[in-house]
């Protein structure tokens, strides 16, 4: 870990990494300090408990923040452009946070409500953005009139197994391989949804 990392910094990537690797219930404070280089007592000044740490990597790491700005600044109104750019985007944030990810579906059952609540944040709060990305599309005259929420489910569902699919796999899939999915995948959404 570079030394321009902030503690906190620190002992999130170390919770990842490890929880990634052993699981949730796996994983003790110990191990995460020493992995970031801290004492425990630095570990419970910061985050308290394991548990508040998880949440706080969620919230850190997860794709809310990215999404919403891209949504903000970078959509222009066409439906094809924008559905591509949406569909790169999520794939790399899921792509760079794979070890979180994975934390999240391995772990799923056993990890404590508050930090599955914290992970689910973000599938909804995309939802939330397609679903009003689509609906002032539909207002537009640019995509046919339907059910804006279950576009939007359908939409991430395509983008999310493509991911889940690759993400057990030593290897990822290939930024070519990746970018052909994308490519016609949003190409057939993007003409299924053109009035």
């Amino acid at each position: 870990m570079s030394n321009n990392q902030s503690t906190s910094d620190k002992l999130l990537l170390a919770t990842i990494d490890l929880m990634a690797e052993k699981g949730y219930d796996g994983t003790t404070t110990k191990e995460i300090a020493v992995a970031a280089g801290v004492n425990e007592v630095t570990l419970f000044r910061h985050f308290g408990t394991k548990q508040k740490l998880l949440e706080a990597a969620f919230n850190r790491y997860h794709y809310a923040e990215e999404m919403t700005k891209l949504f903000n600044e970078n959509l222009k109104g066409e439906l094809h452009s924008d559905l591509l750019m949406i569909s790169r985007t999520y794939h790399k944030i899921m792509n760079r946070n794979r070890k979180l990810i994975s934390i999240a579906v391995k772990g799923s059952s056993n990890l404590p409500d508050e930090v599955h609540r914290e992970a689910m944040r973000h599938p909804q709060h995309l939802k939330n953005l397609l679903t009003k990305y689509l609906t002032a599309m539909s207002e537009q005259g640019k995509v046919m009139a339907s059910n804006p929420e279950l576009q939007a489910l359908s939409f991430m569902w395509m983008n999310y197994g493509a991911f889940i699919s690759n993400l057990n796999t030593k290897e990822t899939v290939s930024e070519d391989s990746l970018d052909e999915f994308i490519e016609e995948s949003v190409r057939l959404f993007a003409r299924a949804l053109t009035p």
